[in-house]
């Protein structure tokens, strides 16, 4: 089989279309600020590779990096990963491994426990728990820390460390030893790891026709997700919606194309996105078709320090067209877009820069963030506050109790706006 060959069934396996004339042009773009897990080793890449890799960098890579050498089959391996760690933290060689991981979170799954872990005073804390996953079935808990994984202790252990135990780890199921508050010992759980079908899209309604759309992340099935979840809510009411708020907090991105399909469908015309890079390909411009979902009906956009890349082409995207008002804190400000380009046979790639993002009033967000129209800061929320303070249910447990306290002071001006209150 010829490389074009591979290639093609490379991207046909995935869900991704594939121009054989420009195979190498085709990339499957994707833009989400949390930058990847682990750090490939380049160590032990062939001669080969690097060539290829070299090849791709310097033709396609979003800036014009300087040569050592006039020719790429002269860079040693030192070279080589100098002119590596020159490339911005979005850019890195991918593995089989990590490549199948990438392509399971783009198409709304992946293998693991069910957990978000982040750093939080030296301890790697457990900050949200994804329903229908083996970690909430076996009972861990948002606030939890992990001090140990399969009898290793991971105190004072990044969240790297912490995330390549459990995924390397050959067993099944993977032991978790977590310290939780109020709990005088550490308590033990064994967590059996499967594939997971994440939500990217959750709702709620609301008072007096209104609607509440969290979107969560961008993958490639966003878009029939928010269609379906608006269509559910309109038929409730018996009525087209008379107002929506569409929560973008700590959502970390996405893919490209995800972000202009969910831009279109509440814009009647206008620019949603530009993105400029050094070669042709990359130099594009996506406008809205058409076609109001809503017809018209007023928009509120919460966005927070965590709303990042896809997130933040919405939330520009319908705020410069004034289709909708953002209120929150300043976004996180990744501006820059992602290409997949297969190498070898497909079984790996490269993540590469290829472009950075413009929103339609022509303003880098790289570095700098969504300005919101309101400005309102507060504790992040977790999914499951969120819920509950949506749903204004009585508290069932200590946990919920605790989160029905929360005032979400964001969602209280989105609906002020909306004319709720």
């Amino acid at each position: 089989m010829d490389k074009k060959s591979t290639v093609a069934k490379w991207f046909k396996n995935t869900g991704f279309t594939l121009n054989l004339s420009l195979y190498l042009l085709a990339l499957f773009v994707f833009i989400s600020f949390s930058a990847n897990v682990f750090s490939s080793s380049i160590k032990e890449l062939k001669s080969q590779q690097i060539t290829e890799i070299l090849f791709n960098i310097h033709t396609y890579y979003v800036e014009d990096l300087a040569l050592q050498n006039t020719t790429h089959t002269s860079y040693n391996n030192q070279q080589f990963a100098h002119l590596y760690a020159q490339l911005d933290p979005y850019s890195k060689y991918l593995d089989e491994h990590e490549l199948n991981a990438l392509f399971d979170n783009t198409n709304g799954r992946y293998t693991g426990l069910g957990i978000e872990v982040k750093q939080i005073n030296n301890n790697v804390t457990i900050v949200n728990v994804v329903n229908n996953s083996p970690a909430k079935s076996a009972g861990v808990m948002a606030g939890d820390i992990i001090i140990n994984v399969n009898n290793q202790t991971t105190q004072h252990s990044s969240v790297e460390h912490v995330a390549q135990l459990i995924t390397a780890s050959k067993l099944s199921n993977i032991s978790l030893t977590i310290k939780r508050d109020n709990q005088p010992q550490p308590l033990n759980f064994n967590v059996s790891r499967r594939k997971i079908k994440l939500e990217s899209v959750t709702s709620q309604r609301l008072d007096l026709g209104c609607g509440y759309l969290a979107i969560n992340s961008f993958s490639n099935h966003t878009l029939h997700e928010v269609a379906l979840q608006i269509a559910a809510m309109q038929n409730h009411f018996g009525d087209p919606l008379k107002g929506l708020v569409i929560d973008l907090r700590d959502n970390p991105g996405g893919t490209l194309r995800s972000a202009v399909a969910v831009s279109d469908l509440f814009l009647q015309n206008g620019t949603i996105v530009t993105t400029k890079g050094r070669y042709n390909e990359a130099n594009k411009a996506f406008y809205a078709k058409h076609g109001d979902i809503l017809k018209g009906a007023p928009i509120v956009v919460l966005i927070n320090e965590n709303s990042a890349s896809a997130a933040e082409i919405l939330a520009a995207a319908l705020k410069d067209n004034n289709r909708a008002k953002v209120v929150g804190s300043q976004s996180f400000g990744k501006g820059s877009v992602q290409s997949l380009i297969p190498l070898g046979d497909g079984s790996t790639a490269l993540k590469l820069t290829t472009a950075k993002y413009f929103t339609p009033l022509g303003k880098s967000i790289e570095g700098v963030g969504i300005t919101p129209d309101v400005a309102i800061n507060q504790t992040t929320l977790s999914q499951s506050d969120k819920a509950v303070i949506i749903k204004n249910q009585q508290a069932k447990s200590k946990q919920t109790q605790l989160a029905s306290k929360v005032t979400d002071l964001q969602l209280a001006k989105a609906k002020q706006l909306l004319n709720l209150q």
